[in-house]
């Protein structure tokens, strides 16, 4: 049987990245969180956290985090339940679920999505970003319990769930367009063109040259790591970039953006794939997802 007071602590300064800050969470001192650790590292033979700034789940770690949160949200609806075993509103006592999602989807409908969701469950979300073709690997390693991804190849030990498309339009302003392509879109003008670019994992504006130009082209570069950055840097004209047609779409009307070059949108499938369980809360966080990708994205 595992202990899991001794797990709750090993989750807790993972979640908070110091012993410190879970002591205060937890209500104890930090030698009794740090002691709760190292007796659940004895007795499995695994180190569980790599002590550091911030302290960080070694695999094991991760693993046994998941499996916390798995067990809390089961807790939660036996609360919900059977209200005679004790409220479980006090904050310290609300699950933590781990979820990895794209900036892009963070910033048009995630969020109504986790909204709905925390109106009415004893549950606390807590957002990784990363990009969508790399969101899957987090589910891989255990670091999350659920993920919003581009993969449609559902991870191990998880279910898939296809919830539609984001459109994504290469905008730039018209004065940068004047400026860099007077005489229109080829490989040649657009291997002289400043383009943004969202982190090194970021390829919508490599695939949009190469759909465009049928080949490869390197562009110049600015590194914009967030997504309304990455719409002010377009209407300023410091560069192009692939936009979600949700953060966009006024300033294309309003004229403020442009189309770099009519029907080459990228449409990115995106997939809700949560561990394989059944669990009552995580049926109904899987159901919020759907509710408010149906809304905002295209099939």
């Amino acid at each position: 049987m595992l202990d899991y007071v001794s797990l709750s602590a090993v989750a807790q300064v993972v979640r908070d990245g110091s012993f410190e800050r879970a002591a205060q969470a937890l209500h104890v001192t930090p030698s009794a969180v740090s002691q709760r650790v190292k007796l659940l590292e004895e007795r499995l033979g695994l180190a569980l956290i790599v002590r550091g700034a911030p302290c960080t789940a070694t695999e094991a770690g991760r693993w046994l985090c998941r499996h916390v949160e798995q067990v809390g949200m089961l807790e939660s609806d036996l609360h919900g339940a059977l209200p005679s075993l004790g409220a479980q509103d006090a904050a310290g006592n609300r699950v933590t679920l781990r979820i990895a999602v794209s900036a892009d989807s963070l910033a048009t409908w995630v969020v109504d999505a986790a909204a709905a969701f925390s109106r009415d469950e004893p549950a606390l979300l807590d957002f990784h970003v990363d990009d969508q073709d790399h969101t899957a690997d987090w589910l891989k390693n255990g670091e999350v319990l659920a993920a919003v991804t581009s993969s449609a190849k559902p991870a191990q030990g998880c279910h898939a769930v296809p919830l539609g498309h984001m459109r994504y339009v290469a905008t730039a302003s018209p004065a940068y367009v004047s400026r860099y392509l007077p005489g229109g879109v080829d490989a040649h003008s657009l291997a002289q063109a400043p383009c943004l670019v969202f982190n090194r994992k970021d390829q919508l504006q490599a695939r949009w040259l190469r759909q465009v130009c049928g080949r490869a082209v390197q562009a110049p570069q600015h590194w914009l790591p967030n997504s309304h950055a990455f719409v002010q840097a377009s209407l300023a004209g410091m560069g192009w970039g692939m936009n979600p047609l949700a953060l966009v779409e006024a300033h294309l009307q309003s004229g403020a953006l442009v189309r770099m070059q009519p029907d080459s949108d990228l449409m990115v499938p995106l997939v809700w794939q949560h561990a394989r369980l059944k669990i009552p809360m995580l049926d109904r966080l899987t159901a919020a997802m759907q509710k408010a990708a149906g809304a905002a994205l295209e099939p």
